[in-house]
């Protein structure tokens, strides 16, 4: 609470006037996110959209350029794509009030667009109100108990006085998931991407998702988030610096674009690594706090490079204000503070090329020493990992078929810590890869839009990991301290090394919008696993359901 309350009175006190053109921000895996991609690779030199690694993306700033570049649209899946982004956010273009008002609003005040529920706009007040509802059933092989999910909540927004702006979303969720999820839960003590949860129907698990931020902005720009969300940096299908797989945090953001920069620092309260027991209720889970800071700059007009610099800390029971300096170098005060903080660092580049082809990709150094690097010995401490991809957009001249190749590798023990609080983690999920580390990984995304409705998306994954065994750490489990007798020696590591585990996995869902942000879909999806001296396990999943203004929950690894 000390915590919150002095971040909170830090915020009143440096910005007490927030000016106008505050912003709210696209919510978790919306379908904006698709015509965003395409847009940025086809404008290809495009000064809003080419600052694409910070996630989420806001609204103020992506909704009227997706209304100023209709003239990229050349397929009808695109103009619906794009007819829907400005219905979902009318309060940043007038395009949408005055082309897609709902002639027949429901009852006269609900659906007055066809993307809102309820919506209400007032000189000083803005306000979008949505239900959110989810329900899937699915047959797994070898599994005699069906497998479901069973989501409602609603999402909220809005703004006060064009100065405050507000967004939340609340839901109950009931699931029951395949086996090696089932496996990863009780290994973990944790649910993928989700907090606390119980027990139900003893294989299934019950969880409350309650996120919500308030922002404004402190000048012209700059803006100013602070709230329990998620946050993401990157334009790969995983990241290696933050991703939004595990639980929400609480968060304070300072983004500031100007010219050819845009500059992010992020504060963030987590959870370190507790043998969470769903059976406990009543006990307080250990603090740690992160810092991370995120430089993106425009090299040329398609040509973005970043830097990027963090550092996971614990302290007991409070914060060390010191990493509150927006600019600094976080090993530096790691240095001055006389401490062993987790920091970490890193550099990332994206490209556009020939308007149907971008290329990205990041490297992240935890601990780096050159002259072990040239002896080659396999010296533990060098940890750090990289990532190259591609997106290929209209594959072959064929409009809406887009393709996206990854490789991501990380040594082992990156990510880790000599204690067991100050590695980089989030209520006992990783930060960043939800694989950890000593993994090699290809990933391949195939989507396909033939139709304004229709989507069809293929994934594939193969990846291969060196896991720890009983009794020796190979450095995968990034959980644990990277010190004796954990580790058990100096050299002789690599990718792979341990227990070598091989895991293919490949998806196809097939969905139909029957109605703005509405789905009835379809997913088949089957994994392989195979560990040295194991017998290989294998599963076939089959899935159709119902989906309704919520993130579709997949579990890639």
């Amino acid at each position: 609470m000390q915590v919150k309350a002095t971040i909170r009175n830090l915020i009143l006190s440096l910005f007490p006037l927030a000016i106008k053109a505050q912003t709210t921000y696209l919510f978790q895996d919306s379908k904006e996110g698709i015509l965003l991609e395409r847009m940025e690779v086809k404008a290809q030199r495009d000064s809003v959209l080419n600052f694409s690694k910070i996630h989420p993306y806001s609204r103020k700033q992506v909704v009227p350029r997706i209304a100023a570049l209709d003239n990229l649209l050349q397929s009808p899946s695109d103009r619906y794509l794009y007819a829907s982004a400005l219905m979902a956010s009318p309060e940043w273009t007038s395009v949408a009030h005055a082309r897609y008002r709902s002639r027949k609003p429901t009852w006269k005040h609900f659906y007055k667009t066809p993307a809102n529920l309820v919506e209400v706009d007032q000189p000083d007040f803005f306000l979008v109100i949505n239900p959110a509802f989810q329900y899937t059933v699915a047959k797994e092989q070898n599994n005699t108990q069906y497998l479901f999910q069973n989501s409602r909540g609603a999402h909220i927004r809005g703004r006060i006085a064009n100065r405050i702006g507000f967004a939340g979303y609340v839901g109950e969720n009931q699931e029951r998931d395949p086996l090696y999820v089932q496996s990863w839960v009780a290994e973990r003590k944790a649910l993928p991407g989700q907090g606390y949860y119980q027990a139900f129907k003893k294989t299934a698990y019950d969880y409350f998702d309650a996120r919500g931020y308030i922002s404004f902005n402190a000048t012209k720009y700059i803006d100013v988030s602070f709230g329990y969300d998620r946050n993401s940096i990157g334009n790969g299908l995983r990241s290696l610096y933050l991703s939004d797989f595990p639980n929400n945090a609480l968060f304070l953001r300072l983004n500031t674009r100007i010219w050819k920069f845009n500059y992010q620092n992020l504060f963030m309260e987590l959870q370190h690594a507790d043998p969470l027991d769903p059976r406990q209720r009543d006990y307080l889970l250990g603090k740690k706090y992160a810092a991370m800071h995120h430089l993106d700059m425009a090299l040329t007009p398609w040509l973005n490079v970043g830097l990027f610099e963090s550092v996971v800390f614990g302290r007991t029971n409070k914060f060390d204000f010191s990493y509150l300096n927006p600019i600094i170098f976080m090993r530096s005060m790691e240095q001055q503070n006389g401490s062993g903080d987790n920091s970490m660092a890193g550099i990332d580049f994206k490209a556009n090329a020939a308007r149907r082809f971008q290329f990205y990709g990041q490297l992240l150094f935890d601990e780096f020493k050159l002259s072990e690097v040239r002896d080659n010995k396999g010296w533990w401490a060098n940890k750090w990992g990289w990532q190259l991809g591609a997106k290929y957009i209209d594959v072959l001249g064929v409009p809406n078929l887009d393709l996206q190749v990854e490789v991501n590798r990380v040594r082992p023990f990156t990510y880790s810590h000599d204690d067991s609080v100050a590695n980089y983690t989030h209520y006992n999920q990783p930060l960043a890869h939800p694989l950890g580390a000593n993994f090699q990984e290809v990933l391949m995304q195939l989507r396909y839009q033939p139709k304004p409705r229709w989507t069809v998306l293929a994934k594939g994954m193969y990846y291969f990991q060196g896991r720890d065994s009983a009794k020796v750490s190979s450095g995968s489990n990034i959980f644990l301290p990277n010190v004796p007798p954990y580790r058990k020696q100096d050299y002789g590591y690599s990718v792979g090394n341990g227990v070598r585990t091989d895991v293919t996995l490949a998806s196809l869902l097939l969905s139909y919008e029957l109605k703005q942000n509405l789905y009835l879909e379809a997913c088949a999806l089957f994994r392989n696993e195979k560990a040295a001296g194991r017998q290989s396990q294998h599963t076939t999943v089959l899935s159709a359901g119902i989906r309704w203004n919520m993130w579709r929950r997949s579990f890639l690894f």
